[in-house]
C-alpha cells in the first residue's frame, strides 16, 4: 500500500465524518505557525508521513525541517516549523504525530539496540513482525535507528523454519528441496547443536540460531565455518545483545523493534496569537 493510501485512510477514519468539534465553533481560516517539539531524545523518523499528512488538509502549508530523518533530537529540541492554515493543521495534527511518533518510537528503540551491539562486527536486524500495511514505512524506520532490514517480505528471501523442516522431516531434505526449484540463497533456522551441524553440511548462505542461551550459542557458533552467516533469535532484549555480539554472531533480529517499540514524545504547539 502507497503512503498517501494510508494517510486518506488514516485521515477517514479520524473523521469519517468531518471535524465536528472544529467544523461547530465555525472558525474562518487563521494563518499562522505551529511548532513541533520533542518531549524526550529521539531519532527522526516519518517526516514524509507527517507532511503529507498536513499537506492532505492544508496543501498551501510550508514545512522546514530543522533535521532529518535518522538524526538524533534532544528533548525540548524543535522538530519542524509548519506555516498555513491553522484550522486544517489541526484537524491533520493526531493522524501526523500518530505517523511520526510511531516511526519515530521505532527509530529510537533500534537505536538503543545498534549503540549496545557498537564495537562488535554484529549487526542488528529486524524481522516481519511489523503493522499490517506499515512494513515498508516500520523497516524504513528501522534503518532511520541504524539497523539493517532482514527480508521485506516471503517473496524476498528464502528462510527455512521449523515448520517447514517438520514438514519436510528434516533440514537435508528441506534444503535439497528448495535447491530444486530456487537458486536464491537459503538460511535454515537450528534449534539445536545437531540441526546446526546439519545446516552447515548442507552449506546454508546463513543459519539463524533459535532461542539458544548464550552457552549454547557460543558452541554453535565454533562449529559455523566463516563463510556460513549466523544470526541469533529470540528473546534479544536491550539487556543480553552486547553479551550475544561478543560471542561473534554476524547478526540478532529483534522483533521487539517494530511490535513493541514504545510511542516517541513529541508535541504539537499552535502560535494562534500570530
Amino acid at each position: 500500500m502507497i503512503l498517501l493510501d494510508l494517510i486518506r485512510a488514516a485521515i477517514k477514519e479520524d473523521m469519517p465524518h468531518g471535524d465536528v468539534t472544529t467544523e461547530s465553533l465555525a472558525l474562518k481560516p487563521r494563518m499562522g505557525r505551529a511548532r513541533l517539539k520533542a518531549k524526550e531524545d529521539i531519532v527522526l523518523s516519518g517526516a514524509m508521513a507527517f507532511e503529507q499528512s498536513m499537506q492532505a488538509l492544508e496543501p498551501t502549508c510550508r514545512i522546514k525541517w530543522h533535521f532529518e530523518e535518522g538524526d538524533e533530537i534532544l528533548k525540548n529540541q524543535l522538530i519542524c516549523t509548519i506555516e498555513g492554515d491553522l484550522v486544517q493543521i489541526l484537524k491533520a495534527e493526531r493522524v501526523a504525530l500518530n505517523f511520526l511518533g510511531h516511526l519515530s518510537g521505532i527509530a529510537t528503540h533500534t537505536r538503543r539496540f545498534v549503540k549496545k551491539v557498537a564495537g562488535t562486527k554484529t549487526k542488528i536486524l529486524d524481522t516481519r513482525k511489523t503493522t499490517p500495511a506499515f512494513r515498508e514505512l516500520e523497516k524504513r524506520a528501522v534503518v532511520h535507528g541504524g539497523g539493517v532490514n532482514h527480508r521485506m517480505n516471503l517473496s524476498t528471501a528464502i528462510l527455512i523454519k521449523d515448520n517447514h523442516i517438520a514438514v519436510m522431516g528434516g533440514i537435508t531434505n528441506a534444503v535439497n528441496r528448495v535447491r530444486e526449484h530456487s537458486h536464491l540463497p537459503i538460511e535454515v533456522e537450528a534449534r539445536t547443536l545437531e540441526e546446526v551441524k546439519e545446516a552447515v553440511a548442507m552449506k546454508a548462505h546463513r543459519i539463524l540460531l533459535d532461542n539458544m542461551d548464550n552457552e549454547m550459542l557460543k558452541k554453535a557458533v565454533a562449529m559455523v565455518p566463516a563463510e556460513i552467516e549466523t544470526e541469533a533469535s529470540g528473546n534479544m532484549s536491550l539487556e543480553r545483545v552486547h553479551s550475544v555480539a561478543e560471542i561473534g554472531v554476524n547478526y540478532i533480529s529483534v522483533g521487539a523493534l517494530t511490535h513493541s517499540a514504545p510511542c516517541a514524545d513529541v508535541s504539537l504547539i499552535f502560535q494562534w496569537e500570530d
